[in-house]
C-alpha cells in the first residue's frame, strides 16, 4: 500500500501549499501524486523515488519559473475606471484646474485639467490622463507631442 502513503503525502503538501501560496508545496504534491501512480503500477520504492525526484525537479525548475513570470505580468485588459485612461473625450463645460465636465465613452464625467494653468474651452478634444476618484484628469489633444 505505498501508493496510499504517497496520496497522504500529496494531501499534506497540498494543504501546506494552500496556506503558504509559494507554488513549491503544490508542485511537490503533484510529484507525490506521480509517485503514487508509479506505486500503483507495482514499481518498487527505487522507481517511486526516481519518479518523485524527476517530477519534483521538472516542476520546480521548469513549471514554477514560468508560473511566477505569468503571475507577475499585468493583465492585458484594463477594467473599471482604469479602462478609461488614454481615451478621447469632448469638453462639455469649460475645464479648469478645479472643475469642468466632459463626455467620455457616452457618459458625462466631472473633470479637471492636468496642467493647472490651462483652461480648456467647450468643444475641445482631450485625452484622459488619469482618473482621480470620480474625476477625470484631462489634457488637450492639440497640445500633446
Amino acid at each position: 500500500m505505498p501508493w496510499f502513503v504517497w496520496l497522504l503525502t500529496a494531501a499534506a503538501l497540498g494543504a501546506a501549499e494552500f496556506f503558504t501560496l509559494t507554488l513549491v508545496f503544490g508542485l511537490l504534491a503533484g510529484a507525490a501524486l506521480v509517485a503514487a501512480v508509479v506505486a500503483g503500477f507495482g514499481i518498487g520504492i527505487f522507481g517511486q523515488l526516481v519518479a518523485l525526484g524527476a517530477a519534483a525537479a521538472a516542476g520546480l525548475l521548469i513549471v514554477r519559473p514560468v508560473a511566477l513570470r505569468h503571475m507577475a505580468e499585468q493583465p492585458l485588459t484594463r477594467e473599471g475606471s482604469d479602462a478609461l485612461i488614454g481615451k478621447r473625450a469632448e469638453v462639455m463645460q469649460e475645464v479648469t484646474a478645479t472643475r469642468g465636465l466632459i463626455k467620455l465613452s457616452g457618459e458625462e464625467w466631472s473633470a479637471r485639467a492636468l496642467d493647472e494653468s490651462l483652461v480648456i474651452p467647450v468643444g475641445a478634444l482631450v485625452d484622459v490622463m488619469e482618473i482621480d476618484g470620480a474625476k477625470a484628469v484631462v489634457y488637450p489633444r492639440e497640445l500633446l507631442p
